[in-house]
C-alpha cells in the first residue's frame, strides 16, 4: 500500500475513533440512567402493591402501550414521580401521588396519554350536568373538578362559562337573596368570580383556606401549575403558559387586587337547603347562612378537612396539610396523623434547622403506609428529631401549647402550630342531599 494511501486510512480511522469513542460513552451513560431509572420505578410500584395503595384518587392518566415510545417526556413533566417507566413503556406506578393536575397529556409527543376519573375497581361519582354546566336541580351549578374538570386552563374557562350563564337567566332574587354564592376559590371559582365582578352582580365567593388557589394551593413547592394560557374576564389572556405554583399564586393576588375580586376566605359550606318559598337556597357556612337565588360550586375532590373537634382548632395555626416545612422551621410542631401524609409531613418537618416535631397518632401502630416512610421516620425518631406517641389524641388547643393525651396521662406540650393530615369529607353526601344527581366513572376518557 502506497504511504499515501496508508496515512489516508490512518487518518480516517482516527477520525472515525474520534467520533465513535465520545458516541459510545454518551449511550453508555445513557443506558446506564435508562436502567436505574426503571429500576427506580419498578421498586415505586412494588410499593404501591404492598401498601395497596394503586387506585389513583382523582382524574389520572391512561396510558396506551402500543402508542408509547418511551420519550419519557411525560415521566419528566410529572414532578410527583408518579409515572415511571418499565421495560420500555411509560406506566402509573405511584397513583396515590397523582393530583390530577394533566402536565403529562401535552408532554407525551404521540398523544398517547388519556386523562380519566375511576378505574374499573374503584369508580368515582362525577355529577350529571347540562351544557350550560347546571345540575339536575335548577339553580345549582358546577364548575371545575368536582364537575370533572382537573386542568386548570379548562377549569377556569368552565366557572367563567357557568356564571355567564347563571348571568344571562335573569332570574329575580329577593331583597334577602344574593344573586349567586360561588363556594370555592380554585380556578373555576377565581374564574366565575371575575366574572360575576365584571357584570356588577350580587355575589359571595367563599373559601374554606386561608388562602385562594384551590388544590393549586397545596401543590408542592415549584411545580409546574398550567401548561396554556386562559382568558380571565377583566383580565384578559394570561400572559404565561407554564408556570410555577408560586409565581400563579402570586399572579392571582395580583388580579384580586387589580380587580377588587371580593372573597370571604376560612368560611366553610355545610350544608346547602332549598329555600322554603322554593325560589332559591340557603347555604349553611360555620360563619352563618347566606340566602342565594342561584349557587355555583367549584370545589375540589379532596373535601373538606376532616377536624379533631376540640376546642382551640379555630385557631390560624392550625392546618390540614403541610405546603411549606420551610416556614415552620425552629417551631414546636405537632403533625396528627397515621397515614403517609402524616409521615411524611413530620419528617419533612424534622429536616428543619431548630423545628422540633411530635407525631401523634390514636391508633397502637402506623398501618398501610409505605416501608420507605417507616424506615426515614424510624431514622429521625432514632435521631432525636421527631417524636412519635402512638394510641395518643389532643385534648385542647392553645396559643402557645397544646393539652396532649398519651398512654402515660395528659401533658402539656409547647406548640407553635398544628398540621391535622386526617383525611377530608367528600362533598358527594352534601350534594346528594339535596337532589343532585350523580353518574359512577369507571376509568372513562376525559373530553378533551
Amino acid at each position: 500500500m502506497p504511504a499515501q494511501d496508508a496515512n489516508s486510512a490512518a487518518q480516517t480511522v482516527y477520525s472515525l475513533l474520534l467520533f465513535a469513542v465520545p458516541a459510545a460513552v454518551t449511550y453508555g451513560l445513557y443506558l446506564r440512567n435508562r436502567t436505574k431509572r426503571e429500576q427506580l420505578a419498578v421498586r415505586t410500584w412494588q410499593e404501591s402493591l404492598e401498601t395497596g395503595m394503586v387506585e389513583p384518587p382523582s382524574l389520572h392518566p391512561v396510558i396506551n402501550l402500543e402508542s408509547c415510545i418511551c420519550a419519557a417526556a411525560c415521566v419528566t413533566a410529572c414532578p410527583e414521580g408518579a409515572i415511571g417507566i418499565i421495560k420500555g413503556k411509560a406506566y402509573l406506578v405511584n397513583p396515590a401521588h397523582c393530583i390530577g393536575h394533566g402536565a403529562c397529556l401535552p408532554a407525551c409527543p404521540v398523544d398517547a396519554l388519556k386523562l380519566v376519573f375511576g378505574t374499573e375497581k374503584r369508580g368515582i361519582d362525577i355529577p350529571q350536568l347540562t351544557p350550560e354546566f347546571e345540575t339536575n336541580v335548577p339553580g345549582i351549578f358546577i364548575a371545575g373538578e368536582l364537575g370533572g374538570m382537573g386542568l386548570i386552563r379548562k377549569a377556569a374557562e368552565q366557572g367563567k362559562q357557568a356564571m355567564y350563564n347563571i348571568i344571562s337567566r335573569k332570574d329575580k332574587k329577593r331583597s334577602d337573596q344574593k344573586d349567586v354564592v360561588v363556594v370555592g376559590c380554585g380556578p373555576a371559582g377565581i374564574g366565575a368570580g371575575l366574572a360575576a365582578h365584571e357584570k356588577k352582580i350580587d355575589y359571595v365567593l367563599i373559601e374554606q383556606e386561608p388562602s385562594l388557589g384551590g388544590a393549586v394551593f397545596h401543590y408542592p413547592r415549584n411545580k409546574i401549575a398550567m401548561t396554556a394560557p386562559v382568558n380571565l374576564p377583566l383580565i384578559g389572556k394570561m400572559q404565561f403558559k407554564e408556570v410555577q405554583k408560586e409565581r400563579l399564586l402570586e399572579y392571582w393576588q395580583e388580579v384580586v387586587g387589580k380587580t377588587g375580586l371580593r372573597i370571604n376566605f376560612r368560611t366553610r359550606m355545610e350544608k346547602i337547603e332549598k329555600d322554603p318559598d322554593g325560589k332559591g337556597f340557603i347555604v349553611q357556612t360555620d360563619q352563618g347562612p347566606i340566602k342565594t337565588r342561584n349557587v355555583l360550586l367549584s370545589i375540589g375532590r379532596s373535601g373538606t378537612p376532616r377536624k379533631l373537634d376540640v376546642p382551640g382548632e379555630e385557631q390560624s395555626k392550625v392546618m390540614y396539610r403541610l405546603i411549606d416545612a420551610a416556614q415552620y422551621r425552629g417551631q414546636h410542631v405537632t403533625v396528627v396523623g397515621g397515614g403517609d401524609s402524616a409521615l411524611e409531613a413530620a419528617i419533612a418537618l424534622s429536616e428543619e434547622e431548630g423545628t422540633t416535631v411530635t407525631l401523634s397518632y390514636r391508633s397502637e401502630a402506623f398501618s398501610r403506609v409505605k416501608e420507605k416512610n417507616r424506615t426515614r421516620l424510624k431514622a429521625q425518631v432514632e435521631a432525636g428529631r421527631v417524636r412519635v406517641e402512638l394510641k395518643s389524641k389532643v385534648i385542647e388547643i392553645h396559643k402557645d401549647h397544646l393539652l396532649f393525651e398519651t398512654t402515660a396521662g395528659r401533658e402539656d406540650l409547647p406548640n407553635d402550630a398544628i398540621i391535622i393530615c386526617a383525611g377530608g369529607i367528600l362533598p358527594t353526601p352534601v350534594l346528594k342531599e339535596i337532589g343532585i344527581n350523580f353518574a359512577t366513572k369507571h376509568g372513562e376518557v376525559e373530553d378533551d
